[in-house]
């Protein structure tokens, strides 16, 4: 099964709030998903209910004591499981460096544990280009990155852009990589600039689908749910399962 990989060197983009959502419909269609939770920030995990109190029940007890990733896994009683993060993960830079080894840690974890033969994996990176985002670059065989329809949208999806090519050298299968426009504003003339832009840049890379801004996308996660099960008929909901079926035929989670 795919291991995904929902990264941008952006903040504030929609990073967890793709990942939540993919994640939410994923269980829904009876794939029952795994999310490994790369940001110390943790909102996943606190969205998911799936906060720890401390760092050795968290990811950061697969750097720091080798724990087996499968003891770590938690349900979120949504159908989809987590591994949560906790504010320690900060220390991962610091503690192991660059190297090839810790580059490639999560991903020799997942593959060890066989944690992918049955079901996706989805990875919430943090936005800083460090030890955890690449780990869950190393690890992935799939790469999205949201964009989001603001007037910094394009620098950042360069930056991403020049980040993946730099990397394209090291990795020995560079990973498939789709980019979805989010925050999308149709009363705006910036919004469709930035579409334009973004397919002019990219082409087919760009996914035809866009994710609305949406104030049930918003109202989501502050109720500890994803989208689906908080407004099933908004607009998000249907943006995010537009977008999964477009992903679906790409192959993208195949």
């Amino acid at each position: 099964m795919a291991k995904i990989v929902v990264f941008n060197q952006k903040g504030g983009v929609g990073k967890t709030t793709t990942t939540l959502n993919l994640a939410g419909l994923l269980a829904r269609q009876g794939k029952s998903p795994l999310v490994i939770d790369l940001d110390p920030q943790a909102h996943l995990s606190a969205i998911s209910g799936a906060v720890v109190s401390a760092g050795h029940n968290s990811l950061y007890a697969f750097y720091q004591e080798s724990k087996p990733l499968a003891e770590l896994i938690r349900d979120s009683g949504s159908g989809w499981s987590i591994i949560p993060s906790h504010l320690d993960l900060s220390k991962v830079d610091s503690l192991f460096g660059k190297g090839p080894q810790a580059l490639n840690r999560l991903n020799a974890g997942i593959v060890r544990e066989n944690l992918n033969t049955q079901r996706p994996i989805l990875m919430d990176a943090c936005p800083q280009l460090g030890v955890l985002s690449l780990n869950g670059i190393f690890a992935c065989d799939r790469i999205l990155i949201p964009i989001s329809a603001d007037y910094l949208a394009i620098n950042g999806a360069l930056q991403v852009e020049k980040t993946l090519r730099a990397l394209e050298r090291v990795l020995k299968h560079p990973p498939r990589r789709r980019f979805v426009i989010t925050r999308f504003d149709a009363r705006r003339k910036m919004s469709w600039g930035i579409d334009r832009q973004l397919r002019e840049r990219f082409g087919a890379d760009v996914c035809a689908t866009r994710i609305s801004e949406n104030v049930s996308l918003a109202e989501s996660p502050a109720r500890n749910c994803d989208v689906f099960t908080h407004a099933p008929q908004s607009r998000g909901a249907q943006d995010y399962a537009a977008l999964l079926q477009e992903l679906e035929v790409a192959g993208f989670f195949s």
